[in-house]
């Protein structure tokens, strides 16, 4: 299993008339957590798609427990649970300030030939830099 926390702050302009995160921006948040995952395991997601890799969204599900608030430092714990194949999970845990997990989230993507349009393996400088993780 590989794991990763990414730190974000939440900007006024994420709110809504109550005060609380707007719900459509936890899909940003998790994106700029698993770009920062990928980055902190070894690989950029500019780097995957210099290789002929894409990876787009199949799938985003979230569940709201608790709101954020604007200025709130936001601790979003990323987790890959299983190595991936064509496919790969990414699930988000997050956290406020005070230790609250107010978030859960998950996205599935889709490893894909730039080229082609078809799905792909992922390239194999990505699965080695993984395997550490998956005994």
């Amino acid at each position: 299993m590989y794991q990763s926390e990414t730190y974000i702050r939440v900007r006024y302009g994420e709110t809504d008339q109550m005060g609380y995160v707007y719900y459509g921006n936890y899909a940003m948040y998790y994106e700029v957590a698993r770009v920062e995952s990928l980055r902190r395991l070894g690989l950029t997601y500019k780097e995957l798609e210099a290789m002929g890799v894409m990876m787009p969204v199949l799938e985003n599900h979230s569940s709201f427990l608790s709101a954020a608030l604007y200025d709130d430092n936001l601790k979003i714990v990323t987790t890959i649970r299983t190595m991936p194949g064509v496919r790969i999970k990414f699930e988000y845990e997050i956290f406020n300030e005070s230790g609250k997990l107010i978030n859960k989230g998950e996205t599935l993507l889709a490893f894909v030939d730039k080229q082609t349009g078809k799905p792909c393996r992922p390239p194999q400088v990505f699965t080695n830099l993984l395997k550490p993780y998956f005994p």
